[in-house]
């Protein structure tokens, strides 16, 4: 039966597409059958009214105001609160996807809930208020169409397939109401669908513990028919922008004809179909063919393209996108491809006589290598642009700007100067990712050496020109002369009217060329350098950081936040900290801020780090953040990665006891039988052992092939290791082949532990035997539970997104992460708990950068 409803729905899939295909291709062969009518239709639609096109866009806005308002209240129906703006972002979305999707509007609202279920509103929730969303907007067509095919039947004015429309819509509602019903009050196909679907159950009831509100309904209908009488609205303002007589009784019957063949159109939004129809009434109240083509382009360009083209808007320039942080950089190599290529090619002969009437020729001419050299540092730019350098945004506005201009004046090429606009309207909005400031030391000694340079080679040249004259140049040139020439070979311009007749002449000017070009590239260089920070902490900010930590600390990794290798940062009249590193203009926090047991206390220190960062060009990161911490970061616009879970072994119920620990007994057994011993080493630990350890980490190193690791573990440090209790696995000769260190744990009644190596020829088991010995241990000293570490990349069991589903391809098939699998089943045999620890971090685009920047932060 199951596979049965499968293909009838892979079938249905089909011929949905199919029917939309079809709507396509008959408007495409409608059009093309209008083709004189077209080139009309073109010179009909420039000639439009500006004024009414813009009250049109204004209704555009209105119209999309209402759809997220009746997004509002159907989710109020349900008894639940959704936000305006994310209202609007939801409507933009799913009716962007629904031009891609079989079943347009229906099938898209199934998607784009997992922002909405982050303000806690349930799935179950969010599809019910979705559902009736979709249920009303059919609702209101119905009752908008119903009375005009009356009209239209009685009037004799049958365009064909109306009444069939209608009464397919209305057998849909029945049944959708039937269907709803039965299923709420649990009925017999609630009964059929049950055991197929057993999640309906939790569903239905979720929604009759639910609210239910029949006001916020009726008032989701009344916006709903709002929105069909701006549908009318958009109709009577494309006749009236196109200078022809409004006709209501056209607009209202050419609307709801548009909006039933729109509702049986399944692909596409009705592309094709609702252009045709529209034609075709519009046709019956004496508009001429060009006239109802001119009025629908401009009708669906009101109602269909704006409302898609916002949608692109809501995908593209979302905070975070990898798009939108990636965008302008390759507008602005685009534009600068685009400048140069522009002077290298004829500028149109008619435009440049034009322009000579109201600029002169010189002006022209500087244009044109204005243009060239603007080129230039434009592709330089972008490189610096994807850095997020405020200084490179700043230049490239200027850059895009002067490009805008030099377009107009050398040749009026209004199309590169649509495109530099362009550029200068997406680096304006972008304008918040670029805050990293450029090195002001660097900069003072460029623009200081650059003004030297520049100088020098005034003079350089001015006295060069006087002196030579005539005998290089055939001009007598005056100091004013020389000087002028000196500059105008200094900025690159043209100076081809100089006319050098001597090869040292013409080396002359090269060479101002060459000093010229090397003081505004380093000019240039000076303000799109990033800034390094740079700082060191001192002993008074050890002391303080060791106090917070004492008073505070609640974490196992707490006691590497302490390392010599982290910074501090201490919010203004806020006891807390934050330990982090700098790597890559990232400031990577290890964990959380250590402060007193209050959300608002560690909110206040995360707002003022952030603040602390963005004023010194750094891009907060968090490692190793708990999972019931993500809501807040999520709410200040973070993204949360995961990555691994840490083990909790609880020692109150731990037992070698039982089938599940019998590999855990024979590896104990064995290692006996073989005489060796495990020893527990209280501090301070004496030199000779210390040794002893040093000699089984060198060669677990050397074994391992990798160098030491820090930030969020230790690495072999005697002086720490000095005040640590140490296990080791020794043979009978007192040979240390394996140890492990107990570190300080600040989680109340939980210990843990750092280094655990071994040598090679430790024997099998090993590990296992010196954890065993400290379960004991820590089971004899009262504690609770036992930390075992994170296991990278595990715990991804149903990844939401691209960067999880990578993480979990890695971590599954790919050799290079076969060791965190082994490392995970390693602490899986001891039964513990896992908690899935995140990444927090803030566009997708630094998961480029990222990876790099933590390996950095963890070499020792």
């Amino acid at each position: 039966m199951s596979s049965l409803i499968n293909r009838f729905k892979q079938h249905n899939y089909y011929v949905k597409e199919i029917i939309g295909l079809l709507f396509v291709l008959f408007g495409i062969y409608f059009l093309k059958q209008q083709r004189e009518e077209l080139i009309k239709v073109k010179e009909t639609t420039v000639q439009s009214d500006p004024l009414w096109v813009l009250i049109g866009i204004i209704g555009v806005l209105l119209y999309i105001l209402l759809q997220a308002l009746m997004y509002v209240h159907s989710f109020k129906t349900v008894g639940k609160t959704l936000s305006i703006r994310l209202a609007t972002q939801l409507f933009l979305k799913r009716n962007l996807l629904s031009v891609f999707l079989p079943g347009g509007g229906v099938t898209s609202l199934a998607f784009f809930t997992k922002e909405i279920e982050r303000t806690g509103i349930s799935k179950t929730k969010i599809n019910f208020a979705s559902y009736i969303y979709g249920v009303i907007g059919i609702i209101s067509v119905v009752l908008f169409a119903f009375p005009v095919i009356l009209y239209i039947s009685f009037t004799n004015q049958r365009y064909g397939g109306e009444w069939e429309t209608l009464l397919a819509l209305c057998l849909l509602l029945f049944l959708i109401g039937y269907i709803s019903y039965d299923i709420y009050v649990e009925g017999s196909f609630y009964r059929w669908l049950l055991p197929r679907f057993p999640a309906l159950e939790a569903v239905v009831l979720e929604l009759k513990n639910g609210h239910f509100s029949k006001q916020q309904l009726g008032l989701t209908l009344l916006y709903s028919i709002l929105i069909e009488l701006v549908g009318i609205i958009h109709l009577l303002l494309a006749m009236k922008a196109l200078h022809l007589q409004y006709d209501v009784s056209a607009a209202i019957l050419g609307y709801v004809i548009a909006t039933l063949f729109l509702c049986i159109s399944p692909f596409l939004r009705g592309l094709g179909a609702v252009e045709v129809s529209l034609v075709v009434v519009l046709n019956r109240f004496d508009f001429s063919t060009t006239e109802s083509l001119s009025i629908t382009f401009l009708y669906r360009l009101f109602e269909f393209w704006l409302p898609l083209l916002l949608g692109v808007f809501s995908f593209v320039f979302q905070k975070g996108n990898l798009i939108l942080r990636i965008f302008p950089s390759v507008l602005l190599f685009t534009l600068g491809i685009v400048n140069i290529a522009s002077v290298l090619t004829p500028a149109i002969a008619s435009r440049v006589k034009t322009l000579h009437r109201f600029i002169p020729n010189d002006t022209i001419h500087f244009s044109n290598y204005m243009v060239l050299l603007i080129g230039l540092l434009l592709l330089i730019c972008s490189a610096f642009l994807i850095k997020g350098l405020r200084n490179a945004w700043l230049i490239a506005l200027l850059l895009s700007s002067l490009s805008f201009i030099g377009h107009l004046t050398k040749a009026i090429d209004y199309e590169e100067a649509s495109l530099a606009l362009f550029t200068i309207v997406t680096l304006s909005v972008t304008y918040k990712q670029y805050y990293i400031k450029g090195d002001k030391k660097l900069q003072t000694f460029s623009i200081t050496t650059s003004l030297i340079v520049i100088c020098a080679v005034l003079i350089y040249g001015t006295i060069g020109f006087y002196l030579l004259k005539a005998n290089h140049f055939h001009e007598n040139f005056s100091i004013l002369d020389s000087f002028v020439n000196t500059l105008a070979c200094l900025i690159l311009v043209d100076t081809t009217y100089l006319n050098p007749h001597t090869e040292f002449a013409r080396l002359f000017v090269y060479s101002i060329n060459l000093f010229g070009a090397l003081a505004i590239l380093m000019l240039f260089y000076s303000f799109i350098q990033p800034y390094i920070f740079k700082t060191k902490r001192n002993e008074e900010e050890l002391i303080r950081a060791h106090a917070v930590i004492t008073n505070y600390g609640k974490s196992a990794v707490d006691h590497f936040k302490l390392a010599n290798d982290k910074l501090f940062f201490f919010p203004a009249d806020i006891d807390s900290m934050i330990a982090y590193k700098i790597a890559n203009s990232f400031a990577v926090v290890l964990h959380e801020p250590v402060c007193f047991d209050s959300p608002l206390v560690k909110e206040q220190t995360i707002y003022a780090f952030e603040r602390f960062c963005q004023q010194n060009s750094l891009k907060a990161i968090y490692y190793r953040v708990d999972e019931d911490n993500l809501e807040f970061y999520r709410s200040i616009k973070k993204k949360a990665l995961p990555i691994g879970q840490e083990a909790i072994v609880d020692l109150s119920r731990f037992n070698l006891e039982g089938k599940s620990n019998k590999s855990l007994r024979n590896a104990l057994n064995n290692i006996e039988k073989k005489g060796f011993i495990t020893k527990i080493y209280t501090p301070p630990i004496k030199d000779g052992l210390l040794q002893k350890l040093k000699s089984v980490s060198d060669e677990w190193l050397i074994m391992l092939n990798r160098e030491e690791m820090v930030f969020s573990q230790g690495a072999f440090n005697e002086t720490e290791l000095k005040q640590h209790t140490i296990i080791t696995l020794e043979n009978t000769d007192e040979k240390v082949v394996s140890f492990l260190n107990i570190i300080p744990d600040y989680m109340p009644g939980e210990t843990t532990y750092d280094l655990i190596r071994k040598t090679a020829d430790a024997p099998s088991g090993n590990m296992d035997c010196i954890l065993i010995k400290l379960i004991e241990y820590a089971q004899q000293q009262g504690f609770k539970s036992l930390n075992m570490g994170l296991a990278p990349f595990s715990g991804i069991d149903s990844p939401t997104d691209i960067p999880q589903r990578t993480i979990k391809f890695a971590y599954e098939k790919l050799q290079q992460f076969k060791h965190y699998k082994g490392l995970r089943e390693f602490k899986d045999k001891y039964n513990p708990t896992w908690h899935t620890k995140y990444l927090i971090y803030s566009n997708d685009y630094d998961l480029l950068h990222i990876p790099l920047a933590l390996n950095k932060v963890m070499k020792a």
